[in-house]
């Protein structure tokens, strides 16, 4: 056995007495080669401790059940995509696939970067939470019948499996709360134009408001950047106003967090002089002061239902399309009033 560690195709085509591209053929899977020279060419690999590429790998282990599956979300820095994610690896790692996660920043040029990196990367199929901007792409890719599955939002032109949450029914669940609590004007802080979560709890918010006779005032109706900043400037444009809101509704977990920070700064009292209510109930949502009445969405099944839906994708890529929507629930808390105890509103 030779000393460098280092072995190349060649020296594994000279170990097992076959040619460099028969040593190729075998790593990519080709049924061209037969059971003895293929066994061959794996102990002489083997031996010298040769690790193919990582595309030529991946292409070799399609012919057996393990697979890369690639995982595109906007913001692995915020829980809920973490979540997702986990969730997503949990169902590849039971069935011994791996899972590529990339970070698109809500940015479409960056997605694209990353939708071609994982094309090149030969991954099985795709999971991802599409941004707003990049829909003739997709469905370039879906024309080329590469499995996606579209998770946390929705895109109604793009003939996709999709897993989302009742983003509508949740948003009103919460505005209703506030409602019942006797608030008339309640603002509203949404997430990024555009993009279909943030359209879906406009709508929620709407719908309570309009069902319980209350006109929407545009004044009371801001968007942020799905951040803290957006938070925090969402409040402060809020309680700038001449007649501001006497209750909050934030629709993203990270400006929720700036909205508590700023009205902190502020000395506004919650919920005496301001009552939140936030969409995304965190681990972190309890220990707020007060603690914090939230839409809780199950990040977590998000992405294990997303990731089971692309394994039926990949063993029958004819079924029929699958367009699920999760439940959500409201969790009472003290940032609008004072229950004695969490307690759940479907």
């Amino acid at each position: 056995m030779k000393e460098n560690k280092n072995y190349t195709v060649e020296d594994v085509a000279e170990e097992a007495n076959v040619s460099t591209a028969t040593v190729s053929r075998v790593f990519s899977g080709s049924a061209k080669v037969n059971t003895e020279t293929t066994n061959r060419v794996i102990e002489a690999a083997k031996k010298l401790n040769y690790r193919p590429s990582r595309v030529a790998r991946r292409l070799r282990v399609k012919n057996t059940e393990s697979m890369v599956i690639g995982l595109i979300v906007t913001d692995l820095q915020n829980p809920f995509f973490s979540e997702i994610a986990r969730g997503v690896e949990d169902v590849a790692y039971r069935n011994e696939n791996g899972v590529m996660v990339c970070n698109s920043d809500e940015n479409t040029d960056k997605e694209s970067f990353y939708l071609d990196t994982l094309m090149d990367e030969q991954v099985a199929g795709l999971i991802m939470a599409p941004t707003s901007g990049n829909h003739d792409y997709i469905q370039q890719l879906i024309d080329q019948n590469i499995p996606i599955i579209f998770v946390d939002r929705y895109i109604d032109a793009l003939q996709v499996d999709t897993v989302t949450v009742d983003n509508v029914t949740g948003a009103y669940n919460a505005v209703k709360h506030l409602i019942k609590l006797g608030h008339r004007r309640i603002g509203i802080i949404g997430g990024i134009k555009g993009i279909y979560t943030t359209d879906e709890r406009f709508r929620g918010y709407a719908k309570a408001l309009e069902e319980s006779g209350i006109e929407i005032d545009d004044q009371l109706v801001t968007y942020g950047n799905s951040k803290e900043s957006g938070g925090a400037e969402g409040i402060r444009k809020l309680l700038a106003l001449d007649n501001p809101p006497t209750a909050v509704f934030s629709t993203n977990n990270l400006m929720t967090l700036g909205c508590f920070e700023e009205m902190y700064r502020r000395d506004v009292n919650v919920p005496e002089d301001l009552a939140i209510v936030g969409f995304d109930d965190m681990s972190w949502a309890s220990a707020l002061n007060p603690p914090l009445t939230a839409v809780r969405q199950p990040g977590y099944e998000l992405g294990s239902t997303a990731a089971e839906l692309l394994l039926k994708r990949l063993k029958n890529p004819n079924r029929t399309v699958s367009n699920i929507e999760l439940r959500s629930n409201l969790v009472i808390r003290e940032s609008c009033g004072s229950p004695q105890k969490d307690r759940q509103e479907q």
